[in-house]
């Protein structure tokens, strides 16, 4: 096509076709079609050269194809437009006003992924420096509607306030026999893998790949941090396959990681040890290293589980985990790579009746003293919480304690402690008190400043994906609202989680799409906004986290974990219930915090009282700041988190015949399942703590 040419839109129309004949087209989530519907009905110029600048041409093209507008890609004559995307570097643009806009928008960086939208009187200018600047620009003014064109809008910049933005599949590339093809999935098959081959089904993958752009993602791990054999050989004999998704991936500014195990000189090089200091090891990663960047140039890097969980790693050889991951380092360097190295270390094989043991001090021991120690280009991937995803901790005190090593956060968007996508459970306001939580105490340096680190040379946000081969992505369709609240509140940690709820309602049920759009938003809010605190009140009390079934980890089981070697207790007893983790009296583990924090979790009257239970074991009848004992407030929560979810299910039966019926159908048949599975909550805790501790309800409601 003759760049000097207006677009042929016929030829550039997007023909939406089954990916599977057999199948129901896959939903579009937040980029229906008619999201881009303000876009589409203008007229369009395309300024700059690049992949990522033809992936926002073909966007345009196909929204303007579909309502109306026109589009023009680099012309050299004059052109009366509505919209300009351009590379503020790509030489001169048509039209006075516009070359004033890109004048006024002065010499401040934008950086690789960075735009400044703005106007030039009726012409709205979105300019940045690099391509995946101006594709995220794109998204932007999707997102904005028909409030980007407002020629009164102020000008705005913006840059990612992380770097990396990363979601880890956990995807086995064959179908693991306790696992499945996902570990953790909850959402049908892997995207990527299928019975141990690579799917064919690359349409879908480009899909995803838009989807992750217009939230904000920018890398992805295509395989399970647990390697097993046909994954470990993604690295070297099956290096083809990974390179066919970073193929797909590339145009939507997504970089391809791969998880690898430790053990891979022995297992894929022959060799007989994996002692990172052994010259042998070093010379084969180094190896190994350059093959996979000469077949996938744009490779970000490794993720390594080591040492965890039966996963091999360095201790084998009496080194620690700064040789192992710095050997990894050293030979991604070359190359511009980093190692995403997990913290997620502990001893899982406890002996329950020791009480000194403290699964939760573990990440901190093991990692705080290496402080220093690491390359430049290990990422040190930790866990929001001590524990493990559940759905209250606190925030892990590894946060604070490496101020000399980059730091990954990792949250887990698939559903594992929190209704496994069954269940409405909407994140983005946990994650947010997370990201804004100050570890030094209130006004200080958040967690989300520590990831980003100094010139945003951090570590970034990292979240275990919940999307697999469902139609709907994530299984239940609200659940794609983590998804999309992941990739915004990575970008810009001090977004409203509410707002970025609004922006993903907006787009996945456009207002020309829907029979009464004020009733659907509101009844969305109504629903979703309060529905992590929900499944809070319903499930483990005041902080105590787990009481699941270990089997699938779905479903209460108040003492499935008490007595097994994983280190997950809440010591109940006829007296009361949680576990001392303070300095005076227990595990030490609320010393691990600097001093602030260190002393408010210290004492159950100066804990709060949503966390009292991971830090304290206190009688039943103690008295909670809210004036409930512990005993009362469990009752009363699980009582009325049912109400809440048959509440939950009442209002979105009013939404039946105001959207889409396939939308509206899945997810009243996951309410009704919340709805059962709540009530098995309320009644096995409930009953569990009466036999217990002999306290009855104050209300009189029925007990069994």
């Amino acid at each position: 096509m003759n760049a000097e040419e207006w677009v042929d839109l016929e030829q550039l129309m997007f023909v939406e076709e089954p990916l599977d004949p057999d199948e129901p087209r896959v939903h579009p989530a937040w980029l229906p079609p008619e999201a881009f519907r303000t876009l589409g009905a203008r007229r369009v110029l395309v300024h700059g050269d690049g992949l990522l600048v033809d992936t926002v041409l073909d966007e345009v093209s196909r929204a303007c194809a579909r309502y109306g507008g026109r589009v023009w890609h680099n012309p050299s004559w004059d052109v009366d437009v509505d919209l300009v995307l351009a590379l503020r570097g790509a030489g001169e643009l048509p039209g006075p006003a516009v070359e004033a806009a890109r004048a006024g928008a002065g010499d401040g960086t934008l950086g690789t992924e960075g735009f400044l939208l703005t106007h030039a009187g009726p012409v709205t200018v979105v300019l940045a420096d690099a391509p995946a600047g101006l594709l995220y620009g794109l998204f932007h003014v999707v997102r904005l509607c028909a409030a980007a064109f407002d020629p009164t809008r102020p000008p705005e910049r913006h840059r990612p306030a992380l770097r990396r933005r990363m979601l880890n599949h956990w995807d086995n590339v064959a179908v693991h026999p306790v696992m499945g093809q996902v570990e953790r999935g909850y959402s049908g098959g892997s995207i990527f893998w299928q019975d141990g081959r690579s799917r064919r089904d690359l349409a879908r993958i480009r899909e995803y790949g838009r989807l992750l752009a217009a939230s904000g993602v920018n890398a992805i791990t295509v395989n399970n941090v647990n390697v097993a054999r046909t994954e470990a050989l993604l690295l070297t004999d099956r290096l083809g396959d990974v390179a066919e998704i970073a193929d797909v991936l590339r145009p939507y500014g997504i970089r391809v990681h791969l998880s690898v195990t430790f053990a891979a000189p022995m297992v894929l090089g022959g060799l007989s040890t994996a002692d990172p200091l052994d010259e042998k090891v070093r010379g084969w990663w180094a190896e190994t290293t350059r093959n996979v960047y000469d077949r996938v140039p744009d490779f970000g890097g490794y993720v390594v589980k080591a040492d965890s969980e039966g996963q091999p790693g360095p201790f084998t050889y009496g080194r620690d985990h700064a040789d192992g991951a710095n050997l990894l380092a050293d030979a991604l360097a070359p190359h511009g790579g980093v190692v995403h190295w997990r913290a997620f270390v502990y001893n899982h094989h406890q002996d329950w009746r020791d009480r000194s043991t403290d699964r939760a001090r573990a990440a901190y021991d093991h990692f705080a003293a290496l402080d220093g120690r690491f390359r430049i280009n290990v990422i040190l991937q930790v866990k929001y919480g001590p524990v493990d995803f559940q759905t209250r901790e606190p925030v892990s005190p590894v946060i604070a304690a490496m101020p000399a090593t980059r730091l990954a956060v990792e949250l887990q968007v698939t559903q594992e402690y929190t209704g496994q996508q069954r269940h409405i459970c909407h994140l983005g306001p946990w994650w947010s008190e997370v990201l804004r939580f100050a570890p030094w105490g209130p006004g200080g340096r958040s967690v989300a400043d520590v990831v980003a680190g100094a010139a945003g040379a951090g570590g970034g946000l990292v979240a275990v994906a919940n999307t697999g081969d469902d139609r709907f992505w994530t299984g239940h369709p609200l659940a794609q609202a983590n998804l999309y609240s992941f990739g915004r509140l990575a970008w810009n940690p001090e977004l409203d989680p509410t707002a970025v709820l609004d922006e993903w309602m907006t787009l996945t049920f456009p207002p020309s799409a829907t029979a009464d759009p004020a009733l659907v938003r509101r009844t969305l809010h109504e629903i979703m906004d309060d529905s992590w605190r929900t499944y809070e009140r319903y499930t483990a009390p005041l902080g105590v986290g787990f009481m699941v079934n270990p089997d699938g980890h779905y479903g209460p089981g108040v003492d499935g974990y008490e007595y097994s070697r994983w280190g997950t207790y809440h010591f109940a007893d006829r007296d009361g219930v949680g576990v001392d983790r303070s300095r005076a009296s227990g595990t030490g583990f609320a010393g691990q915090y600097p001093p602030y924090w260190a002393e408010v979790y210290e004492t159950p009257e100066t804990c709060p009282d949503e966390l009292l239970l991971f830090f304290h074991h206190v009688p039943y009848r103690h008295v909670l700041r809210s004036g409930s004992t512990v005993i009362q407030h469990i009752y009363d929560t699980h009582f009325a988190g049912v109400e809440e979810v048959a509440a939950m299910r009442r209002r979105w039966q009013t939404l039946n015949g105001m959207i889409d019926p396939a939308v509206y159908e899945r997810v009243a048949e996951r309410l009704d399942e919340q709805v059962r599975s709540a009530t098995e909550w309320r009644d096995q805790i409930n009953t569990y703590f009466f036999r217990k501790s002999g306290v009855p309800d104050e209300r009189g409601r029925r007990i069994h």
